[in-house]
């Protein structure tokens, strides 16, 4: 077999890492062995944040949906359940933005979604079933 000789291959490799780690602090950026453990680091964090964003993202529109929706007297999962039974296909992106920036279109909002809940049963399960408010001391 005949020798191989890798000068312009590991070169190469090792610039393209370096290129990549510019920018780090000290010997991070500077020399190879550094340099690629703190890249394999570092888009290891950027691989598991892009899907962390996604969930802070949805977080914030719940947030965002709850706030507004608690102004019209209703809260979040009740303002979803009208909307769902109403069969409105907006998503939780857009009915933040409304929410944001389109108070009146937010209101008609909850106020579709406020007759498609079903009505409020009146008295408690506990009082239904006999079992009392739960207050009462149970060594009685």
């Amino acid at each position: 077999m005949s020798r191989v000789k890798r000068g312009k291959t590991a070169r190469q490799r090792r610039n393209k890492v370096l290129k990549q780690a510019k920018g780090y602090y000290g010997s991070r950026s500077k020399t190879f062995q550094k340099a690629k453990e703190t890249l394999t680091r570092a888009l290891a964090f950027a691989y598991r944040d892009r899907r962390v964003k996604k969930r802070l993202m949805r977080r914030l529109w719940v947030v965002r949906i709850n706030a507004a929706a608690r102004l019209a007297d209703m809260n979040y999962s009740q303002f979803m359940n009208g909307l769902n039974r109403a069969g409105v296909l907006l998503d939780r992106k857009v009915l933040a933005e409304m929410a944001a920036n389109d108070p009146q279109g937010f209101a008609q909002l909850t106020a579709v979604a406020r007759e498609h809940l079903p009505p409020k049963t009146s008295g408690s399960a506990c009082s239904a079933n006999g079992l009392g408010s739960g207050t009462e001391s149970a060594h009685a």
